[in-house]
């Protein structure tokens, strides 16, 4: 799809991230190194729930951030850097999960959250409306939250991950995710459903996660 000058120039001034963009384009390595620097702890970590595999989540941010790079030449701005960042992830995960799952290697749940912890834990809380009614450690939490998660099917997950995790609009979530706003509306929607009928029963009495 062309892209307007004029939205060019709106996300240029918009958006400080696509500037960095269009210095890569000149072939700055510098700020090459900054984008990678902004995005790379957040890209492995959505990778990594969408994976379930830190190392796996590694190797594909590392392939992500080497399409961006690829694509230098032609970039153009027609978004904010983020989504097109995160589009180019969502086309690499799925064909990563794709292949995954011909060979039946796929690890639902991630034993590894990063080093700074499980952000998860809150998003997928608050996509679900659930708050538990009992003490949990932070341990336990994660756990539940992962099993939860991994329990969605691929579209569902990226998208919360998206809007709870990346705090993405449904228009951006759209853009990504090759959908239109109504749909990931209704797909967030079937997300939250899931998530407080896998959640609500462990946190409100302890019974066991059914997935």
């Amino acid at each position: 799809m062309a892209i307007s000058e004029s939205t060019a120039q709106r996300f240029t001034a918009q958006d400080p991230d696509v500037r960095l963009m269009l210095q890569v384009r000149d072939d700055d390595a510098g700020a090459f190194e900054e984008l990678v620097h902004r995005y790379q702890n957040r890209l492995v970590s959505l990778l990594a729930h969408l994976a379930g595999r830190r190392d796996l989540a590694e190797d594909l941010a590392q392939e992500v951030f080497l399409r961006v790079y690829r694509a230098r030449k032609r970039y153009v701005p027609g978004s904010k850097f983020s989504t097109w960042l995160y589009t180019i992830a969502h086309n690499v995960a799925s064909n990563a999960l794709r292949g995954l799952a011909r060979r039946k290697e796929v690890h639902l749940v991630g034993s590894d959250s990063g080093a700074n912890g499980n952000p998860l834990d809150a998003a997928a809380l608050a996509a679900s409306g659930l708050m538990p009614t009992r003490q949990l450690d932070k341990a336990e939490l994660r756990e539940v939250v992962q099993l939860a998660v991994a329990a969605l099917n691929e579209r569902q997950r990226m998208a919360v991950l998206l809007n709870k995790f990346e705090h993405l609009s449904y228009e951006e979530i759209a853009e990504i995710m090759r959908l239109n706003p109504p749909a990931v509306k209704s797909l967030l929607s079937r997300a939250r459903s899931k998530l407080r009928e896998i959640l609500d029963p462990y946190l409100q009495h302890g019974a066991p996660i059914d997935v």
